[in-house]
């Protein structure tokens, strides 16, 4: 029986979409390391405060702190920098320094990643690949950061172009058929219709999809079937329909 579940591999990082927003993340460093960090938090929407000397920023840091999008500080770290932070990160050219933030943020239950160092770190960054609201990560555990940016590429290179915006149009059928089906006890029909479509369209079809075929498409989840890209984009089936004003389409 038990060669029937999936083997322990052990050795692997729980991967997460890690919601970050307004959350208070202090940087240490302005190097380009640095600024792949600072970019990578504010795309998440984070409170970000960079501590560094002026003489070691990163034009792209340099950039940030002009535009104001983060808070800057010209100094190099002291302990007092981690009051009332949630997250740091560290990416400077000094192990030693690293380690006694590393200690410190330990002291205090402060997740942290030093870069560089994976045993100093409770998270790693991946590579990441991003369109609009799609996010793809790999991850080495720390083994080979540019093995994982290779991977990642190869990857977003299969992927059809626009899929981001595929993304986009399911979260708003999903939206459309929560007002068409708003019950509780509505939630697993909608949750298995809504993984169907999924499965049955390609991605290139939801890629086209568009919100004339999702009203369509949402006539045919009463009777809780799943019509062809092609039968809801040509009509076909839309014929043979009749409308019920109290719910939508139905056979």
């Amino acid at each position: 029986m038990s060669e029937e579940f999936p083997a322990i591999q052990g050795g692997g990082s729980l991967i997460l979409a890690w919601q970050i927003r307004n959350k208070r993340v202090l940087v240490v460093g302005g190097g380009e390391v640095a600024a792949g960090r600072i970019l990578n938090v504010l795309n998440a929407d984070a409170k970000v405060t960079v501590i560094s000397p002026r003489s070691g920023l990163n034009p792209e840091v340099v950039h940030r702190i002009e535009k104001g999008q983060v808070t800057y500080h010209d100094r190099k770290f002291e302990p007092s920098d981690l009051d009332n932070v949630d997250m740091v990160l560290t990416a400077i050219d000094d192990p030693a320094t690293s380690t006694v933030i590393w200690k410190l943020c330990k002291e205090r239950k402060i997740a942290a990643n030093i870069a560089d160092v994976p045993p100093e770190c409770d998270f790693y960054f991946g590579s990441v690949h991003r369109d609009g609201p799609l996010q793809i990560m790999v991850s080495t555990n720390g083994n080979g950061p540019k093995l994982a940016s290779i991977v990642r590429k190869q990857i977003a290179a299969n992927l059809p172009v626009d899929i981001g915006a595929a993304v986009q149009k399911v979260g708003m059928l999903r939206k459309k058929l929560r007002k068409v089906a708003p019950d509780v006890e509505e939630g697993p029909k909608r949750m298995g219709w809504m993984s169907r479509v999924c499965e049955e369209w390609s991605l290139e079809e939801l890629v086209e999809m568009d919100e004339e075929d999702m009203d369509r498409l949402l006539g045919f989840y009463k009777p809780n079937t799943v019509p062809t890209f092609e039968e809801v984009r040509l009509g076909d089936a839309a014929e043979e329909l009749a409308f019920d004003g109290s719910f939508g389409w139905w056979i």
